[in-house]
């Protein structure tokens, strides 16, 4: 093997594995010594209000588990609490390094803050190279016929599908030499989460267990399940989703790992490992979204969209947040996100439409709700999949289809377990009245004990009404309109 390197430094930071981690693999095999860096990077930390945030938990737990396996291959982990952008042109130059390695990210903000890092490496004469990791595809990888990017999802998917080889999904290794990873200095070790601002014990680890570890033992859990998974991904009540999302969005696994079983499975005949790979590529999908046209962080990718007159409705917009909005499932959709940083996939959409076609509000509220809430917050996905709901993104749900709550709970909580859970003042209803307790007839509600306004509030806006306001703001704009009717 020929070293190009005497020294690299690793940085950290979607990627929290050592296994099967592109950069950390390339690093290796063209440095004699790597040293490994994470960065607590106040840019982002300093800016969160809530200091019980369980995604820092998580990725603190990450972290001891990632130092301890580098230490059992002679290394460790430097951990800093500091800015980025500034710091890892420092330690760089103070450990004397050729090269910064690190994996790509494509956010908007990680992109203008590589960009900073490149600029001050170079000032110093020290490389900064970074490689794909975290998708399978990127940017121009996956091109239509004519080489523009893919603005609607199942031709893209049956583009990446065609491309797809196993090597495209192979792991890389990760064999250190003996002596190669370096150790930290004692005085970058990891940081208590106290010292880094934020409260411990936030994080339910027995339902989110953190580090590469818990990521397979969860892995291992779905692959149970994965053939059941087309069946029993949209019931909030049950266990079908593979809960892994948390793990992607920090690298605790790569996703070559969860192609290659999925694409296996599939070739073997699975029709939910079929599913999951689909949502699987919608991931890879929202990221070159993101990467080709990143005005969507701020403006609707439909850019005629940009004229819809959305309501101020701050009292509406808190009743949705709080989980009070008066229809079960919304609410309880809501309360689980807040009491527990997930929410499952199709009350994702539920929300996400309720807010944006019910209330008329601007979905960029609600997505940054979700940033501020979610355990698993992606920027790509979250904002394609609000762009998405509010039918103002690419490949979007068309405008006059809007979900009815009444119809979406009923559907997929028939029992009204998943709404009993979370919104338990209805535990005592019907499994025919819980979806829709201001439709309960004046006799059953005696008989339950039940009042509506006093246990649980009336509905704050009628599905048909709402329903129609939509379609007038929406068809104002295809209309050519400069305003919609409120």
């Amino acid at each position: 093997m020929v070293m190009t390197h005497e020294h690299v430094l690793f940085w950290f930071r979607r990627d929290l594995r050592a296994k099967d981690n592109a950069g950390l693999a390339a690093a290796l095999a063209s440095a004699a010594r790597v040293h490994c860096v994470f960065v607590f990077d106040r840019d982002i930390l300093d800016p969160l209000e809530d200091r019980r945030d369980r995604r820092v938990e998580f990725i603190w737990h990450s972290l001891a588990e990632l130092d301890r396996v580098l230490q059992q291959h002679g290394g460790g982990l430097c951990v800093l609490h500091a800015q980025a952008r500034e710091a890892i042109p420092v330690l760089a130059r103070a450990l004397g390094v050729d090269a910064v390695f690190a994996n790509h990210d494509y956010e908007p903000e990680a992109v203008a803050r590589d960009e900073t890092v490149r600029s001050a490496l170079a000032g110093s004469g020290i490389a900064f190279r970074t490689f794909k990791d975290q998708v399978i595809f990127e940017r121009d990888e996956v091109l239509t016929a004519s080489g523009t990017p893919f603005s609607v999802f199942t031709p893209y998917k049956n583009a990446w599908l065609r491309r797809l080889t196993a090597d495209d999904a192979r792991a890389w290794p990760f064999a250190p030499r003996a002596g190669q990873l370096a150790p930290p200095a004692p005085a970058s070790a990891l940081p208590s989460l106290d010292v880094l601002g934020f409260t411990s014990g936030v994080l339910d680890l027995q339902a989110l267990p953190a580090g590469a570890s818990g990521a397979e033992r969860m892995f291992e859990d779905f692959l149970s399940r994965i053939d059941r998974y087309h069946e029993a991904r949209d019931y909030p009540a049950a266990r079908g989703p593979s809960y892994l999302s948390v793990h992607l969005r920090f690298g605790t696994i790569p996703i070559r790992r969860l192609v290659r079983e999925a694409w296996q499975r599939w070739q073997e005949g699975s029709r939910g490992a079929e599913v999951w790979l689909s949502e699987l590529i919608w991931r890879d999908f929202y990221f070159q979204i993101l990467a080709h046209h990143p005005r969507v962080v701020n403006e609707s990718f439909k850019a005629e969209y940009e004229a819809i007159r959305w309501r101020e409705d701050p009292e509406g917009f808190a009743a949705w947040c709080a989980g009070r909005t008066g229809y079960p499932i919304v609410d309880a959709a809501m309360r689980q996100l807040n009491q527990t940083g997930y929410m499952h996939n199709r009350l994702r959409m539920v929300a996400a439409s309720f807010l944006t076609k019910h209330l008329l509000i601007d979905w960029r509220h609600g997505e940054r709700y979700f940033a501020a809430k979610l355990n698993d917050y992606d920027l790509a996905a979250n904002n394609g999949g609000w762009q998405w709901a509010a039918s103002t993104g690419c490949d979007a749900q068309p405008y006059f289809r809007i979900f009815n709550p009444i119809n979406q709970s009923q559907k997929f909580d028939p029992e009204g377990k998943f709404i009993r859970r979370y919104v338990p003042e209805l535990a005592r209803l019907s499994d025919a009245d819980i979806h829709a307790p201001w439709l309960m007839k004046p006799v059953e509600a005696r008989a339950r004990s039940f009042e509506l306004g006093r246990d649980y509030p009336a509905p704050i806006v009628e599905h048909a009404a709402a329903r129609a306001r939509a379609l007038s703001a929406f068809k104002a704009i295809r209309e050519g309109e400069n305003s919609a009717a409120v």
